[in-house]
């Protein structure tokens, strides 16, 4: 991820991120999740407190344009009620979040099935994760990115604002706290 990290830190003009899985192991973020379900206080995160955020923040100030969209389906993981509520953070970092439900588009939103990070409208990493929803390898894309800008497009064209799915999901998430 820190050869990623560097390009999104250099993008010209946008960065985008798809994310298709319900579940995530991310060994940065077990603390967090544990502490999460167990109902215990988080730490604030925002661009002063989390270095992924200021880099953010600084690419947004710049005119940069962050967009991401978590394709979802219903009943929520747990994973995923935890992300959805760390999702606002991004927004506070100027991040352009949006959700895409299958349960709202289910014909569409089927070949939506890999994850990527697209640099520039152009430059595109995959992301590949095993059995146990690890991360194990970001790629370089070998195929045109003509293919990815389809799915981002689709994508976009099928989500809806986090703040507008948000009160949609209330009663799935064991947090109300936004």
């Amino acid at each position: 991820m820190d050869e990623l990290t560097q390009l999104l830190r250099q993008i010209e003009r946008s960065a985008f991120r798809l994310e298709t899985r319900s579940e995530y192991n991310a060994p940065g973020e077990a603390a967090l999740f544990r502490a999460f379900f167990e109902g215990k206080a988080l730490p604030p995160r925002n661009p002063e407190t989390d270095p992924w955020l200021r880099m953010t923040a600084d690419s947004v100030n710049a005119g940069r344009i962050w967009r991401r969209v978590h394709v979802v389906q219903r009943p929520l993981s747990r994973y995923l009620q935890f992300e959805l509520i760390g999702y606002l953070g991004n927004q506070l970092a100027g991040e352009d979040i949006r959700i895409a439900s299958r349960d709202d588009q289910p014909g569409p939103l089927d070949e939506l099935n890999l994850d990527f990070w697209m640099l520039d409208d152009g430059t595109v990493f995959v992301m590949h994760y095993d059995q146990d929803n690890r991360l194990v390898d970001i790629e370089p894309a070998t195929t045109n990115a003509d293919a990815f800008r389809k799915q981002r497009d689709l994508a976009l064209a099928h989500s809806i604002p986090l703040a507008d799915y948000l009160p949609t999901a209330r009663d799935e998430l064991l947090r109300s706290s936004w």
